[in-house]
């Protein structure tokens, strides 16, 4: 793990590690928080230089999202709010997902967000306050296409984990919720990905994608004025599933 980028030295009382953040979803979060008063540091396999701290590590990887954690607090302060926003996308269909593949599609997903909700939520539970936020999918909530089983799954898992957190930790003064978006606009689409088709945007509501911005809004939203929100789910999906 190495560092890249610059603290900001100003105090504030809002510290957010936001993961994923080199980009997309990710990316959009951080600058949105930032725009808000947050202080946010990045965890990201690249270099996250709309946060006022980037780290670099893998979020499959336990000791390295926690030494990362241990790197914001020493360097920004307290943790307050933690996002799980990295992840990617492939389609492959069931009968040809490899054992490598599934594997990874829940070490990304599900094993990112165990790791950074377990490197946070202890200093959280100490301070009896905090707000966790997991990005997983439409696809968790309403089922996928051809090709989407094993990452229908991991973000299904996901949601669950999200749910029974939420009730655990609720009553030590922690919010957990999440964000399910629909297809979002952001480089994890392929030009030619079937959820970019003319036939596919017809049979939405909105008649498009959704944006990485409306994403962050939701995800900001839960850490910082949802305060009522327990296990919760806020669906940007240009009314895919309602």
């Amino acid at each position: 793990m190495t560092r890249e980028g610059t603290a900001t030295v100003a105090p504030a009382d809002r510290i957010a590690v936001v993961t994923g953040t080199a980009s997309g979803i990710g990316r959009s979060i951080a600058l949105e928080l930032r725009s808000t008063g947050w202080r946010v540091a990045g965890i990201d396999l690249r270099d996250s230089p709309d946060c006022d701290l980037g780290l670099i590590a893998d979020v499959t990887d336990a000791d390295a999202v926690a030494a990362a954690v241990a790197a914001v607090e020493s360097q920004l302060g307290p943790i307050t709010g933690a996002v799980s926003a990295a992840g990617y996308y492939e389609a492959t269909p069931v009968d040809a997902v490899t054992d490598a593949q599934w594997r990874r599609m829940l070490r990304v997903h599900l094993g990112g967000f165990l790791h950074l909700t377990r490197a946070t939520l202890p200093g959280m539970l100490a301070r009896e306050s905090g707000a966790i936020v997991a990005i997983t999918s439409e696809l968790a909530v309403g089922g996928g296409g051809p090709g989407d089983a094993h990452y229908s799954a991991a973000k299904g898992a996901l949601q669950g984990m999200m749910r029974s957190l939420a009730v655990e930790v609720a009553p030590r003064g922690v919010r957990v919720n999440a964000v399910a978006p629909g297809p979002t606009d952001t480089p994890l689409l392929a030009a030619d990905s079937p959820w970019r088709a003319p036939e596919y945007l017809q049979t939405l509501p909105t008649g498009r994608l959704t944006r990485p911005e409306e994403v962050a809004l939701c995800a900001a939203y839960l850490l910082d004025a949802g305060t009522f929100c327990v296990g919760e789910t806020l669906h940007p999906n240009s009314g895919a599933v309602i």
